[in-house]
C-alpha cells in the first residue's frame, strides 16, 4: 500500500513539475508576443498606410501669430469656444480632412506648411523621398479637425507620389513661386495629373514669396497677376498670394477650406489691389 502511495505522490509530483514547466514557458511566450506587438505597432505607425496618429495642439502651438490684415473675427473661426488648449472632450468626433500640396521644386511647398502646422515637433514622422506627411489638430466649433498634408516634391521622380497623395483628398493646393513664371506654367501639368486621380477636389491656386513678388517692377507684377487670375478660372479654383516668411495668407486658406466645407459663416473678401496679397474667385 505505502509502495503504491508512493508510485502515486511520485507522478503527482511529476505532473506538478510539467505543469510549471508549461507555465513558465506560456509566460515567456507571451512577453515576447507582446515584444513582437509593441515593435510592429511601431512599424505599422510610420508606414504610408497609417499616417501619423494625429495629435492635439499644446497650448503654446494652439494660437498663431495673426495674418496680416486679418481680425479678430476670423480667429474665431479657428477657436469659436475657445477650447484651443483649454482640454477637450475625449468623445467628441473626430473629422480627418486630407489636404495634397502639388507645384515644382523650390517654390515653397515645405515652409507653406511649416508656417501653418506652427512647430518644429510637428512634423510628420513619415518623411520619404518625394513625399512628406504633416498633421495639425485643432478644435472648431466642439469637433476635433484633424488636417493630414500630404506634400508631394516637385522634381520628376515625385510625379509617381501624385496618386496616392490625391485620392480622397478634400482640398487640391496648386503652388507656384510668384517670381518665376516656368512655376506658373507647370500648374496646368499638375492640375492636369491630380484630375485623373481626383475631380471632387476644392483647387486652390497659391502664389508663395509674396515678399519678394513685390519688389518685381509693376510691369511684371501685372503680367503674373493676369496670367495667375486666367489659370484659376480655368481650374474653377480660388487664387491665393501668399508669404510663408511674413504668414500672409497661410492660416487664411486653411479657414477658407473650412468655411467651404463645414458651411461655416465666414466668406474671404476679394482683393485684387496691385502691390497687396491677391484673393480672386
Amino acid at each position: 500500500m505505502a509502495r503504491i502511495t508512493r508510485e502515486n505522490m511520485t507522478q503527482l509530483c511529476r505532473k506538478i513539475v510539467h505543469v510549471k514547466l508549461k507555465w513558465t514557458l506560456l509566460e515567456r511566450v507571451s512577453v515576447f508576443r507582446e515584444f513582437f506587438r509593441f515593435i510592429w505597432d511601431r512599424i505599422l505607425a510610420c508606414s504610408i498606410g497609417r499616417p501619423a496618429r494625429y495629435r492635439r495642439l499644446t497650448s503654446r502651438l494652439a494660437s498663431p501669430p495673426p495674418e496680416a490684415g486679418e481680425d479678430r473675427g476670423l480667429q474665431a473661426l479657428e477657436d469659436p469656444k475657445g477650447m484651443i488648449g483649454s482640454g477637450y472632450n475625449a468623445d467628441s468626433d473626430l473629422v480627418t480632412l486630407k489636404i495634397s500640396l502639388l507645384g515644382d521644386c523650390q517654390i515653397g511647398k515645405t515652409s507653406f506648411v511649416i508656417k501653418y502646422v506652427g512647430d518644429e515637433e510637428e512634423k510628420s514622422c513619415l518623411q520619404m523621398t518625394g513625399l512628406n506627411l504633416m498633421d495639425k489638430t485643432l478644435f472648431v466649433q466642439g469637433v476635433r479637425i484633424a488636417f493630414s498634408i500630404w506634400d508631394v516634391g516637385g522634381d520628376n521622380s515625385s510625379i509617381y507620389h501624385v496618386p496616392i497623395a490625391c485620392k480622397d483628398a478634400v482640398a487640391i493646393f496648386y503652388m507656384f513661386d510668384l517670381t518665376s513664371r516656368c512655376t506658373l506654367n507647370s500648374v496646368t501639368e499638375w492640375y492636369s495629373e491630380a484630375r485623373k486621380w481626383n475631380q471632387t477636389a476644392i483647387p486652390i491656386l497659391i502664389g508663395t514669396k509674396f515678399d519678394d513678388f513685390v519688389q518685381l517692377p509693376p510691369d511684371l507684377q501685372w503680367t503674373i497677376i493676369t496670367q495667375a487670375r486666367a489659370y484659376a478660372k480655368a481650374m474653377k479654383a480660388t487664387l491665393f498670394f501668399s508669404s510663408a516668411k511674413h504668414n500672409i495668407n497661410v492660416n487664411k486658406i486653411f479657414k477658407f477650406i473650412m468655411a467651404k466645407l463645414f458651411n461655416l459663416p465666414w466668406t474671404v473678401e476679394r482683393n485684387l489691389t496691385i502691390g497687396e496679397p491677391i484673393i480672386d474667385f
